[in-house]
This record gives structure tokens, sequence and C-alpha cells, in this order.
């Protein structure tokens, strides 16, 4: 298997802050977007890269977990390693190919799976091959039902109308699909529980909710969007159409507005299961244009000559 470098993923330091990672985060998901990359299954893969490498490193919780493995270890980026040397049974995945699939659309990596669960391994040590590896399972009792830890990623638009995926689980080298319904309004990190039964476990699957969305930022039930305005527009103000998770609206940018301002949209943000909305933060971004015809530029010298 394959050993996943999430730092080196992202081009960022091990001491990097949690911001930081998002910052890199958001440059490379941009970068690799798919509507700049039409066509190129070199990008696509990439992205999938990214996409893992934060939903680990971007979570505290999950960046710990994959630290604590990796400090134990000398490993680097891209270097093969055998599971069942470090007490993991992996004998029914591949050699570290995209194989762990959430909600159909994001593909994560056996060594993804093989640290945050998908039921597909365990340690050798517990006995217990279905398990979170690192849930720190301590033992139940037998009136209590078996607790099952899983991940899914959705858009931050899916998460606002609410959507239904199906989650591919291993469970015990048996491949298992499992019908999510994703209720709308349902914030990051918030757990959905159903039955296990449903696909043979006795007890309940936690399956958590991460939301990734490379063109807003959310911040509980606000939303942070920027928008680009050209110079002229930010000088004289202007309109511009803005999506918002439900509609397109109509935005007046003030007359003189300088880049890294903010514009306050109210009850334009996300809307949680309870009904409660935040508001929506167009931050401006005042850019030039990347082509100019020959008038323009004169226009542009004559600025810069008064």
């Amino acid at each position: 298997m394959e050993y996943k470098d999430y730092y080196k993923i992202l081009g960022v330091d091990k001491s990097a802050s949690d911001s930081e990672i998002k910052q890199a985060y958001r440059k490379l998901a941009k970068k690799y977007h798919p509507d700049l990359n039409q066509g190129d299954e070199k990008a696509s893969e990439k992205l999938k890269e990214i996409n893992e490498a934060y939903e680990v490193l971007g979570d505290k919780e999950k960046r710990k977990k994959y630290d604590t493995f990796g400090s134990g270890y000398n490993f680097t980026g891209g270097q093969n390693f055998d599971p069942s040397a470090y007490g993991f049974d992996f004998s029914n995945f591949g050699n570290g190919s995209y194989t762990y699939t959430t909600g159909g659309t994001e593909g994560f990596s056996d060594f993804f799976n093989m640290i945050f669960g998908g039921f597909g391994g365990g340690s050798k040590s517990s006995g217990k091959s279905k398990r979170d590896i690192f849930s720190g399972f301590t033992g139940r009792s037998r009136k209590q039902r078996e607790r099952y830890d899983t991940e899914i990623s959705i858009s931050l638009k899916e998460a606002y109308e609410g959507v239904e995926k199906t989650l591919a689980l291993n469970v015990n080298g048996e491949n298992k699909s499992l019908n999510v319904k994703v209720p709308k309004g349902i914030l990051p990190g918030k757990k959905i529980r159903t039955k296990g039964e449903k696909i043979g476990l006795d007890g309940d699957i936690y399956i958590k909710v991460n939301v990734i969305d490379s063109e807003n930022l959310i911040d509980g039930l606000d939303i942070t969007k920027k928008i680009n305005v050209y110079p002229w527009d930010a000088y004289f103000g202007h309109k511009v159409v803005v999506d918002t998770l439900e509609k397109k609206i109509k935005v007046n940018v003030p007359k003189g507005i300088k880049s890294g301002q903010r514009i306050k949209l109210s009850g334009k943000g996300f809307r949680d299961m309870k009904g409660n909305k935040g508001d929506l933060y167009l931050e401006v971004q005042i850019v030039n244009p990347e082509k100019l015809n020959e008038e323009q530029e004169e226009l542009y010298r004559k600025l810069r000559e008064m």
C-alpha cells in the first residue's frame, strides 16, 4: 500500500496552522477545478488527492490520528508498505488505488480507508476487522449496540437542499451499498445514524458529514463568497449577478468600494435543520481584465501619466 503524505500533497509544512491548510486547499482546489480542466484525467485525479488530504488535515481529530500513525514510522510520500506488518489485515484491498468512495463521487484511497474506516480492515490485535482502527473502542456490554463510524462528503448546495447518496463500504471483504438520506440543512461535522442491519452489521452506523466547497467559506451559518470587480466598476459602483444557495440575485456594489471589503446580504447564507438562517458576505476582489484592446490600454496609460 502507498503511504500518502497529505502535507506534501497540499504543499504545507507539518507545523502549518489550520488557516494555512485551508488557504492551500482552496488555492489548489481552484487550480484543479473541473470547470478549468475539462477532460483532463490527471487534473481529476489530482483533485481527488487534494480533497482527501484536506479531509484529513482540515479536521483536527483526523489530523491527530494521521500524525499519530505517521510519527511511529519513518514513512515518506509514495513509499509502499505492507499493512499486515503494522497490524492491519487488508488482503481484500488493492494496491493503494482510489477504491473507497463516499457518496459515489469523491474516491478516497485504500490508505485513507485503512486509517479512518470504511469497515474494510482493522487491528489484528483487536480481532475486529470492521471498526475504525483508531476509534478508541474499549468494549461494550451485551446490552449495548455496536457502533461503526464512517464518513461521507457532499457539496455545500447538497447540504443546504438535502440529498440521497449511495455509500460504498467493504464489510469483512464483501462490498456493500448503503443508501444514505442526508437531511437538508445539515451542518459540517454532524453525524447521521442508521441501522447496520441494512448491510449485515449488528449495531448502528454513524456517518460523519463533510462539506467540501472550494468557492465558498462557511462559518457556522454564515457564508463568505469572493466576487471579482473591475477597477472602474469599483470606483463608479456597479451591479453584479451572484449565485446564492437558492437562486441568482442582482447585488449593488457601492461606489468607491475597496478590495477586501465585504457586502452583507442578510438571510442569504446557510439554513440549518431548524430553519435558522445565516448571512452571505460578498468579499470584493478588485481585478484587472485579462486582455485589453488598444483603446482601453491607451486609457490606462493616460491614467498612469496623470
